[in-house]
């Protein structure tokens, strides 16, 4: 008897029940497109921020200790008080090695040019490693400093054996030298000397600006430290911290075992770091806050502005529904007062109007999360150029949302039905 009760409003009552569904039908697509972004927004924001340059700077553990008495330059620990280049690959063979975006070697020195003496910056641009289980694995500054402007081209990696070796000119020692793209140099290193082309101008905002930068091989020639490097940047995509990271950072003998096998494994920056420390013998490691804070700053607001829309959403949607049923309710207080006197109880036409609800609810659910994931689509193409995933984890809980929003919306009209008299409604009154 229900569910032909049921068969019959919605006959009588399309429109009005299609209205509820459109109500419904809005809200879920947009919370559904909102879940959606607000699940692969953490990684997707991670990638855009890496723009930003490296999170993570490995040095020696002794360079570290005593940074500012020497200076990068002229320090009496530079022959010795390096790191070794074969230990490169340990860094993608941590616990987050899928997190690691990519990383890059520095070793810096001073050659001369003519009577000029002119600082050097050799690192990689994007050159090959060998990586277990990662075929044809490159790296360097094109993707750890993507901010990097470059007039010209870079350097070719490896440089080939015989041939003149290629280099970029920091911008600001162009204006001061007038070298210019294309012109050669004589570099005169203390254990060596070359001849280098310069391939491209190039634009940091940084220290690179007054430098020649060139392949790593070259200026270990130049120096005299085959296989030697002063520091290496790694760019990884990290979590916001939070209250345990901040704890770990202060104190991580201070955690409890669950507390440590939590924090490790989680790719906050602090323990990706840890783990770093753990695969590149006499390092130190250092989180460059200022770049990982700012990607948990962004990441959060965006996540609380995505949870701002959605409770508004909700709200609007269930004031909407609210006001459908008021009027279904008044418009059926006949049909109401007639159940009443033929014996209905109150919970029995409540959970009539309940059920009529639910169905709209779940009708206005489905086809929400079908345009949720078209709008989560074209959103991703439209801020990062690929399309957003999807979870399929979205669809119940939006379902769940759809019919919440609907019993939500009822429950205010529907007490309306206990003052419903039969006597008053069946005479008109």
């Amino acid at each position: 008897m229900l569910w032909r009760m049921l068969r019959q409003s919605w006959r009588r009552n399309i429109g009005r029940k299609s209205l509820a569904v459109l109500t419904v039908f809005l809200a879920a697509g947009l919370i559904s497109a909102l879940l959606a972004v607000s699940i692969d927004i953490g990684d997707k924001m991670a990638r855009e921020l890496k723009s930003y340059g490296a999170n993570i700077l490995i040095e020696p553990a002794g360079q570290a200790a005593l940074p500012d008495l020497f200076g990068e330059r002229g320090s009496p620990l530079s022959g010795q008080d390096l790191l070794d280049q074969t230990e490169l690959p340990n860094i993608k063979d941590i616990f987050w090695r899928n997190n690691i975006v990519g990383f890059t070697p520095l070793l810096s020195g001073e050659v001369r040019i003519g009577d000029r003496s002119v600082p050097v910056l050799g690192t990689f641009f994007s050159q090959p490693v060998a990586i277990p289980d990662e075929t044809d694995y490159r790296t360097g500054q094109q993707a750890v400093s993507p901010y990097w402007r470059v007039t010209g081209h870079y350097p070719a990696e490896p440089a080939k054996p015989g041939e003149v070796g290629e280099m970029l000119i920091g911008r600001q020692l162009a204006q001061q030298s007038g070298w210019k793209t294309g012109d050669r140099l004589l570099l005169i290193g203390s254990h060596g000397r070359m001849e280098m082309r310069i391939t491209g101008l190039l634009a940091t905002g940084g220290d690179e600006e007054s430098r020649l930068v060139m392949p790593l091989t070259q200026v270990q020639q130049l120096m005299g430290l085959p296989g030697k490097v002063q520091a290496i940047r790694v760019s990884a995509l990290t979590v916001p911290e939070n209250d345990l990271s901040r704890r770990a950072r202060d104190n991580l003998d201070g955690l409890t075992a669950e507390e440590y096998d939590l924090w490790y494994c989680t790719a906050f920056v602090s323990s990706i770091s840890h783990q770093l420390e753990e695969a590149i013998s006499g390092s130190v490691v250092h989180p460059i806050w200022q770049v990982a804070a700012s990607e948990g700053v962004v990441i959060g607001k965006i996540q609380l502005l995505l949870a701002v829309v959605t409770l508004a959403a909700l709200m609007a949607s269930a004031m909407g529904i609210a006001s459908l049923m008021t009027s279904t309710i008044m418009e059926r207080a006949r049909e109401i007062g007639l159940m009443k006197a033929l014996g209905a109880r109150q919970w029995q036409i409540m959970l009539l109007f309940y059920l009529e609800a639910a169905m709209s609810g779940v009708l206005g659910g489905l086809l929400g999360c079908v345009a949720g994931w078209m709008l989560a689509k074209a959103i991703g193409l439209m801020l990062f150029g690929i399309p957003l995933s999807f979870a399929w984890v979205v669809v119940p809980c939006v379902v769940v949302i759809a019919v919440l929003i609907a019993l939500i919306g009822t429950w205010f009209p529907a007490r309306r039905i206990n003052r419903l008299l039969p006597v008053e409604v069946l005479y008109g009154n």
